[in-house]
């Protein structure tokens, strides 16, 4: 399990702030984060209605119904899998730095979304860079001999390296 990144954790609350467009509750990022109604919410800002029920307050099992959720519009939003993090990985504190990249994937995934018109956050998503050859082209590249792909071995023997099995003298 990767160790807790104090500024990555504090990039993310604040992004997150800046979507929802209100300060957050002081405290720890997990603390913060754990019952799943701020994920809730943040999710229903960059997609509404995108979950359409969540708990404000009641026993542990409902709060986790809210952080379950988050994680299934998050894959629907396009997060993918493998950036994704288990529940109790949030809500019992054991992998926080795997909730912190699902953020980050949330946030790289908004910037696909043309109707989200919030903050991003993270790297910008690469476009598709297509190239068009001629037949020409091709053929010229495939064929062609660079000078540099052609070396020489002039001058290299092993003369004096003596015979099989003797060691190597410096």
């Amino acid at each position: 399990m990767p160790s807790r990144n104090a500024q990555q954790e504090k990039e993310v609350l604040q992004w997150v702030e800046g979507v929802m467009g209100e300060p957050l509750p002081k405290g720890d990022f997990g603390e913060i984060l754990k019952d799943g109604v701020l994920l809730c919410k943040l999710m229903n800002k960059i997609q509404p209605g995108s979950v359409k029920k969540f708990k404000e307050k009641g026993p542990a099992f409902l709060l986790m119904e809210n952080v379950q959720s988050f994680l299934a519009a998050a894959k629907k939003y396009g997060v993918p899998d493998e950036e994704v993090f288990q529940t109790p990985d949030l809500f019992e504190g054991r992998n926080l730095p795997q909730v912190a990249l699902c953020l980050f994937s949330l946030g790289r995934a908004t910037q696909k979304h043309p109707e989200f018109s919030g903050p991003s956050m993270g790297p910008k998503a690469a476009t598709k860079n297509e190239r068009n050859f001629t037949d020409e082209q091709i053929r010229k590249g495939r064929d062609g001999v660079l000078g540099l792909q052609s070396g020489t071995n002039a001058g290299a023997s092993q003369s004096g390296h003596g015979g099989m099995g003797n060691t190597r003298h410096m």
